[in-house]
């Protein structure tokens, strides 16, 4: 009996391949084991090699694995590109279509199914996946029955004999192994898991339903990788409650729209990846001046310009932070699990009307698309602030003066009104203006309105800017990431402690204003420091540099070729560097 078991399917895109993951995961969740699923695919709709690997556990999990134990393989390229990751008591299930042969020196056993002649025999070649996933519940000592809800949820709206067909070919499935196997085959039984109910979902889904529980009614966006979960997510849900998705015909337009809706009042939202968060900078800077509440997803793939658009990188950072022209105050946020992108981005809509300014919540491809076991959410968390905004009658002034929106204030931050607000009319533009909206290029005034909007955030309140994990007082090294590395990080600590470190974790969650005095201590007490990051010029070290110090101890453990770190990858890397002095 093992506790945990490492799954990947793989094949031509197009061939199923999410689906068949996708069943097996759902079914195996229910059950009450955690899960944690990541995708490669191909930047094409059709063809490709794509993969889904998902870690089963009885434990709570938040990364991918270094090795593997089943591949279930619908072509030879699943087998020569994924084989080095199987260990030498693996299996290989196979379709027995394309003749699978083993790469030299791999010494996982190799069991050949029909699926696709089983599948076509009940109707269709496309339920060879769920013979596949037959064949992995006999591997697992996992009973067929498991899948039935499953089944009839995915299917039902078909009728009752397409489930039929689909669950006897999951039986059928079974049945194969178990012939072709014999017991040559030793099988990969899971420990029974405690079967509670866990959520399952991607990092998209938490952020968009973190965005409905938190007020927001309208979403402005244009589709992109990895982002368009979140939009797809709310185009079902806000008409339920009274909200609605538009689908813009760019960038620039999601962005505006959502700025108008915003000062209209309604808290709204838009979505995007680098390419669409380039085109929304100059809109970003009107959200700035004019102060006007403006929350957006960025959700960071493989750059520049179209780059690897379907692959793991985090090279955003410095543009959330610099990109836009002129100095405006600004704040980005980057949870580094599911449940936190949830948290966040309630907290996201409400820093943005507290501080009338631009919020970024900063994701990256593998948190947003890997699909992972989510402890249930508390509600009872949920506060929804909304700042200095008036929607009451104001009193009317004697002297009949507009409205003073811009007023300079000792905490940077003016009262607001909703348009329409009776004695509340005020001018607003893009252009410096004084307390009233009123166009102004008057020296002092230009002044007094700058260091006014950036005092806004010199004092910003946010619950939880780093996740700390601090075993030791004083720590041989630090390591430091944002983001989806986190989960990689916390498995590759006990590593390197029985080789004998004393490591302490920080994962930044606040990036901006960059939370120094929260990091600075931890700084102090380490000997060494190593910044995990995917990208290649290492950001966020030079972020920690520019705002904490410590340069002479910090040393960057990057990874920009498209594919998230596994904990074997910081663990070595990490190990060398103590070992051979480099840090």
């Amino acid at each position: 009996m093992i506790e945990q078991l490492s799954w990947k399917v793989g094949g031509q895109q197009g061939e199923g391949i999410e689906s068949t993951g996708e069943i097996f995961a759902i079914a195996l969740n229910r059950l009450g084991y955690y899960l944690y699923g990541y995708r490669h695919f191909s930047s094409r709709i059709k063809g490709g090699h794509t993969n889904n690997k998902i870690r089963v556990s009885t434990k709570e999990v938040r990364s991918v694995s270094d090795d593997l134990d089943m591949l279930i393989a619908f072509d030879q390229e699943t087998i020569d590109v994924n084989a080095h990751e199987l260990h030498s008591g693996g299996i290989i299930i196979g379709d027995a279509k394309f003749k699978p042969v083993k790469p030299e020196g791999c010494k996982a056993e190799l069991v050949i199914i029909p699926f696709s002649e089983i599948a076509t025999e009940l109707g269709t070649s496309l339920m060879k996946n769920m013979v596949a996933i037959g064949a992995t519940s006999a591997a697992l000592g996992v009973d067929t029955a498991t899948y039935q809800a499953v089944v009839e949820e995915i299917f039902g709206r078909k009728g009752e004999k397409v489930v039929t067909n689909n669950m006897e070919a999951i039986q059928r499935g079974a049945d194969a192994f178990i012939q072709s196997a014999g017991k040559s085959v030793q099988t990969l039984s899971l420990k029974k898991a405690d079967g509670k109910n866990r959520m399952f979902m991607i990092g998209n889904d938490a952020i968009a339903l973190g965005a409905l529980a938190g007020g927001a009614r309208l979403m402005a966006a244009y589709p992109i990788t990895p982002a368009s979960e979140i939009m797809e997510y709310l185009i079902k849900k806000l008409p339920e409650f009274g909200g609605t998705v538009i689908q813009t015909e760019d960038e620039i337009a999601a962005a505006t729209m959502a700025i108008g809706s915003n000062y209209a009042g309604v808290r709204t939202l838009t979505a995007s990846a680098g390419p669409g968060l380039s085109l929304m900078m100059e809109a970003i800077g009107l959200s700035g001046i004019t102060e006007t509440p403006l929350v957006i997803v960025d959700t960071q793939r493989g750059g520049p310009s179209t780059g690897l658009p379907t692959k793991q990188e985090q090279s955003d950072l410095l543009a959330m932070i610099y990109g836009t022209h002129g100095e405006i105050p600004k704040i980005v946020i980057a949870p580094s699990t599911v449940e936190e992108a949830f948290y966040d981005a309630i907290e996201a809509f409400n820093l943005a009307e507290e501080y009338q300014c631009p919020v970024i919540l900063l994701s990256d491809l593998q948190l947003s698309l890997g699909k992972q076991t989510v402890e249930p959410l508390d509600y009872h968390k949920i506060n929804i602030r909304r700042g200095k905004l008036n929607d009451q009658e104001l009193p009317e002034r004697e002297d009949k003066s507009y409205f003073k929106r811009f007023e300079v204030t000792d905490d940077g931050v003016s009262n607001r009104v909703i348009p329409g607000t009776k004695n509340g009319i005020f001018h607003v533009t893009g252009v410096e203006h004084d307390e009233t909206g009123k166009p102004s290029e008057v020296p002092q005034n230009r002044k007094d309105q700058m260091e006014k909007r950036l005092r806004k955030i010199s004092n910003l309140s946010f619950p939880f800017p780093i996740y700390k994990r601090e075993q030791h007082e004083e720590s041989d090294v630090l390591l430091i990431g944002f983001n989806s590395t986190r989960g990689s990080i916390e498995e590759a600590i006990p590593r390197l402690e029985e080789d004998g470190f004393k490591v302490n974790h920080a994962q930044i969650r606040l990036v901006h204003p960059f939370p120094a005095d929260e990091l600075l201590p931890m700084l102090e007490r380490a000997k060494k420091v190593v910044v995990v990051e995917h990208n290649a010029t290492g950001q966020l070290a030079s972020l920690v540099k520019m705002n904490a110090g410590h340069g002479d101890k910090i040393e960057s453990l990057l990874k920009y070729d498209g594919n998230p770190f596994l904990p074997g990858d910081i663990h070595q890397q990490c190990k060398e560097m103590l070992v051979n002095g480099h840090i």
